[in-house]
Order: C-alpha cells, then sequence, then structure tokens
C-alpha cells in the first residue's frame, strides 16, 4: 500500500488537491509579497536570491525578512517532517493533521496581522513575527505534500513542472490529450495543473485577496486550507497504489 490519506485515495482526487493547494501557495506569495513587504513566503527560491544580493550588498532587497522567511520555511518542513513521520509510522491520518496545522499557523499570523496593524497591509517597517508564521506554515505543507508524493506536484514551485512539460511537448509533438495513454495523460495533466495553479493563485491573490489586507486575506486562505483537512477525515479510508509518471 502507499504511504497515502484517505483523501488522496484515487489519482483524480490526488491532482485535485494538489492543484487547489498548488493554488493556495500562489496566493499566499502573493499576499506576503504585495503586502507583508516584499518577501515570498512559499516560494523559498526567491527569499534564498534576495539573502544573497543582502549579503552581497546590492540592490534594494528585504534580505532581513528572507533570512526570517528562510528559518522558519526550515523549521516548519523539519517539524512536519518528523510529527507526520510518527503518525504515519503508527497508521494515523497524517494528511489532515498536517493540513490541520498548517491552517492553524495561517490563522495565528492573521490574527498578529490584524491585531497589530488592523485590516490594512502591514507597513514598510514590516513584521518579521507574521513573516515566520506564514513562512512556517508553508514548511509544514512542503513536507506534507513530500510525503503525499504526487510526482510533478510539488504545490509550492512551478520549475520542473514547466520544463517536464516542455520536454514531453517536444517528445510527442503531434499527440493530442486523446493520443496518450492514461499515464501520459495524467502526467501532462499533472504538470499543468502546477503551473496553471501557481498562476491563477497568483492572480486570484491579487484580485481577490490583497485587497482586504494581510489578515483577513490570510483568513480565507487558512479556511480553505481547514476544508481540505476536514475533507481529509471524511473521505473513505481505502487506498490505492499511485501511477507512475510517463516514461
Amino acid at each position: 500500500m502507499s504511504d497515502a490519506s484517505p483523501v488522496l485515495a484515487t489519482d483524480a482526487r490526488r491532482v485535485a488537491v494538489m492543484t487547489v493547494l498548488t493554488v493556495l501557495a500562489g496566493a499566499v506569495d502573493a499576499v506576503s509579497f504585495l503586502t507583508m513587504g516584499k518577501v515570498f513566503c512559499a516560494l523559498a527560491t526567491g527569499n534564498v536570491l534576495f539573502l544573497s544580493f543582502g549579503l552581497a550588498g546590492e540592490g534594494d532587497v528585504p534580505w532581513a525578512r528572507s533570512a526570517v522567511a528562510i528559518g522558519a520555511f526550515m523549521a516548519g518542513a523539519a517539524a512536519a517532517g518528523v510529527a507526520l513521520a510518527w503518525l504515519a509510522g503508527r497508521g494515523r491520518p497524517w494528511f489532515p493533521v498536517g493540513l490541520v496545522c498548517e491552517s492553524v499557523l495561517l490563522v495565528c499570523a492573521a490574527t498578529l496581522a490584524l491585531a497589530r496593524h488592523g485590516t490594512g497591509a502591514i507597513p514598510a517597517q514590516d513584521d518579521r513575527g507574521v513573516v515566520a508564521l506564514v513562512a512556517l506554515a508553508m514548511g509544514v505543507r512542503a513536507s506534507t505534500v513530500l510525503r503525499v508524493h504526487v510526482p510533478g506536484m510539488p504545490t509550492l514551485l512551478s520549475q520542473t513542472a514547466i520544463a517536464e512539460l516542455i520536454n514531453d511537448v517536444l517528445r510527442r509533438p503531434r499527440a493530442a490529450l486523446h493520443g496518450m495513454t492514461a499515464k501520459q495523460r495524467l502526467a501532462r495533466t499533472r504538470w499543468t495543473a502546477t503551473v496553471g495553479g501557481i498562476f491563477s493563485g497568483g492572480v486570484l491573490g491579487t484580485l481577490l485577496l490583497v485587497p482586504l489586507g494581510t489578515g483577513r486575506a490570510l483568513l480565507v486562505i487558512a479556511a480553505v486550507v481547514l476544508l481540505l483537512a476536514a475533507v481529509g477525515t471524511v473521505a473513505p479510508s481505502r487506498e490505492k497504489e499511485p501511477v507512475p509518471d510517463s516514461p
């Protein structure tokens, strides 16, 4: 049996859940970058680059906030990795637990933002506590989806999916979806959902959530994550072996 949550009992369900989480990751980065002082809380690569620019003494980049985000992300990933492995080893439903932890951390970040800054964006002097809590939540997310292991759908980045999708199209330039095997269609769907999910999340986050202000936007995202956790709790318990990637 695969190490998978009941909510991910079918491949279609896996892709659907991972797609929603990917959209939420794009929304988190839209909110964090645009309302929390130009810092990425989900896309760790951006923070690593900001930190390197700052340490090199070039560019007007928020390297201190990036350092906080990187550290919190790593802490969240480490803590979740240990806790979820412990739960999985005892046959307990680790996937909804990971999502609940992510949601709780986002609610804590939202509460802190609302208490200190009201319904607006975080001021220029920033609030590193909010940044740390959101990045901690995204670290928990990273370990949760890593354990789910849906190939091509890490939910927090899209570069690999873009490269995989391009190379797959180049290998089969004339193949439409009806001309491929089920495994090939599933793989292409995963990559497309990852790229489209990050982009859609960024657009929706910018248009719908950023105007709400940091605190309220994070509450909306936390509510959707909690809904996914609830779905995971009530889903049927039968599991399937994951379908491997296309050759």
